[in-house]
């Protein structure tokens, strides 16, 4: 960083407000050159992001380096099929970008808010039984080591490092750049049908799972039934009145009931550009419900009805202090620390009221359901599973800690969140 230029000084929380981060001290770097002074120069930091995350995987007792003014997207690579953008980029953005030129994401998450690196290297995840999560899309990540060097590692060359440092949170280094596949742009139509009875979910998991190219389900689990289902389909995946006695709804919806749905992308079947529809958010909009907590959990999807079956039996316990519940199917892939890491899998996700004594209280009970079902979870929000257990659920856990270890030998960019979980300290 050139010399005079200071950090500024603020206390932040996270995006729901809930986490408070330990240091209120950023360092804002705008070149690579910034950035290699800055990892120099200290011992310890962390890269701050979109800051969408419900824990501690991101925190840092000392310093933050923000990004988010290196935020050009450098290149789309037509004959390849490739995008590269810089660490700073958001989703939204860089959908609009290619939007504009002819081209699209395969996935995105249901809010386009978040940035590129931060959903890769915590595989988040979007919908589809064949779509896998947003880091299947990465071809090549640029990263700076703790000492300064730059790295770059590719699906095509060192495969073993590149399955291993793509989900990487946040402890690799510093993500410079990465290249993304693309593909030509399409239309999505999103339909939304109402009051799905648990018994016909049962009947026809797989059915309805795959009635779109992204399927959402969601509900408060108050009523035995699924609330209601999210279906975006492309070309050739018409829209229909029902889905196995489930009603296609007249009006657009929220997927929490009492909130109007004036943030939510189209409904009803009209098509509408790639960007617009496979988020449930609108990127303009403050997204979901403002103040809220979130866990997830990802099960194999084999056993997703029974895996969802468990959770319903908790409903008096979990509904009181649940916003709404939402249940996606995930393609199964190779990066060793993403929940869906050689599985097929179905993710059961919670948005919670911001009530964390409660919700504390909750997971213990949530995992012990899911624990048959050998449930992993999302890496950005709220578990109670021990190292012990994660390192039971991840096979290549004491791969991807020696990895780590071979590019930040001193742990420059580690905190309490990788040393407790990936290091058992």
């Amino acid at each position: 960083m050139p010399r005079g230029k200071k950090p500024y000084f603020r206390i932040m929380k996270n995006w729901a407000g809930n986490y408070t981060y330990s240091t209120s001290t950023v360092h804002e770097a705008t070149s690579v050159e910034e950035v290699r002074e800055l990892v120099q120069k200290h011992d310890r930091l962390k890269v701050l992001g979109t800051r969408h995350c419900f824990n501690g995987i991101a925190d840092s007792m000392n310093r933050f380096l923000s990004l988010a003014q290196m935020n050009r997207i450098t290149g789309l690579d037509i004959a390849r099929q490739t995008v590269t953008a810089e660490a700073g980029v958001r989703y939204g953005d860089l959908a609009t970008w290619l939007h504009e030129r002819g081209h699209a994401l395969h996935n995105l998450a249901s809010l386009p808010h978040i940035s590129v690196v931060g959903g890769c290297i915590t595989a988040t995840h979007g919908s589809g039984v064949g779509n896998g999560n947003l880091a299947t899309a990465v071809l090549a990540i640029e990263f700076m080591t703790a000492d300064g060097e730059i790295v770059t590692l590719s699906s095509d060359r060192e495969p073993d490092r590149f399955f291993g440092g793509v989900v990487n949170l946040g402890g690799l280094g510093v993500i410079l750049r990465t290249t993304l596949a693309v593909e030509p742009a399409y239309s999505v139509h999103q339909t939304v049908y109402e009051n799905l009875p648990l018994e016909e979910l049962g009947d026809h998991f797989g059915e309805i799972m795959s009635a779109g190219y992204s399927v959402s389900l969601f509900t408060d689990w108050r009523q035995g039934q699924i609330d209601s289902i999210w279906v975006k389909g492309r070309a050739g995946q018409a829209p229909t009145a029902e889905l196995f006695g489930a009603r296609a709804a007249d009006r657009n919806l929220h997927p929490i009931k009492d909130i109007g749905p004036e943030h939510c992308t189209e409904q009803r079947g009209v098509a509408g550009p790639w960007h617009e529809r496979l988020p449930h958010f609108r990127m303009g909009f403050t997204p979901s419900s403002g103040e809220e907590l979130q866990s997830e959990y990802f099960v194999p999807r084999e056993h997703s009805f029974d895996a969802i079956l468990a959770i319903a039996r908790l409903s008096e316990e979990i509904s009181p202090a649940l916003l709404i519940s939402e249940i996606r199917s995930i393609a199964e892939d190779e990066l060793w620390m993403s929940p869906c890491y050689r599985q097929a899998s179905t993710a059961i996700h919670f948005t919670w009221k911001p009530d964390w004594a409660t919700v504390r209280g909750l997971l213990p009970l949530i995992e012990a359901q899911l624990a048959p079902f050998q449930a992993r979870p999302h890496w950005g929000k709220l578990f109670d599973l021990p190292h012990a257990r994660l390192r039971e659920l991840y096979p290549k856990l004491p791969e991807f800690r020696e990895l780590l270890l071979h590019y930040d030998p001193r742990g420059k960019f580690r905190n309490d969140y990788l040393d407790k979980l990936i290091f058992g300290k």
